[in-house]
């Protein structure tokens, strides 16, 4: 599966870096990105009770508690995050629905990265 991220996800193999120094910095960062989509979606499946600064930002909770639109009285678990950040990806969350895989995950993380540090230098630019 790990391998799989770092393939699909990543697309390591598209890469247009030549010298070998320079892939091994681009293929040590896919590692820890594939490593932490892989880490949260097995997290889901083995803790989905835990609290969601366990693997989140504060920031990042912001904006999903902003972007993804929560049912009344939703618990505020990690599953809950992890649940929309998969929605992010393309995940429909219906009741009949598996957990979400590392591909939804992977997309998911990716949006919520780039709208995160959009958030991020927004507030910088403008202030609170």
């Amino acid at each position: 599966m790990f391998h799989k991220i770092l393939k699909s996800g990543c697309k390591a193999e598209e890469s247009k870096l030549r010298t070998g120094q320079r892939l091994t910095n681009l293929i040590s960062l896919f590692c820890i990105l594939s490593w932490r989509v892989f880490w949260m979606t097995m997290l889901d499946r083995s803790a989905p009770d835990a609290p969601p600064t366990l693997v989140l930002t504060a920031t990042e909770i912001g904006v999903l508690d902003r972007l993804v639109n929560d049912k009344p009285k939703a618990r505020k678990t990690l599953s809950h995050y992890l649940i929309k950040i998969a929605r992010l990806g393309g995940y429909l969350a219906r009741a009949s629905d598996p957990p979400p895989g590392n591909t939804v995950m992977w997309r998911g993380l990716s949006r919520l990265t780039d709208i995160a540090l959009g958030a991020l230098v927004g507030k910088e630019f403008v202030g609170n």
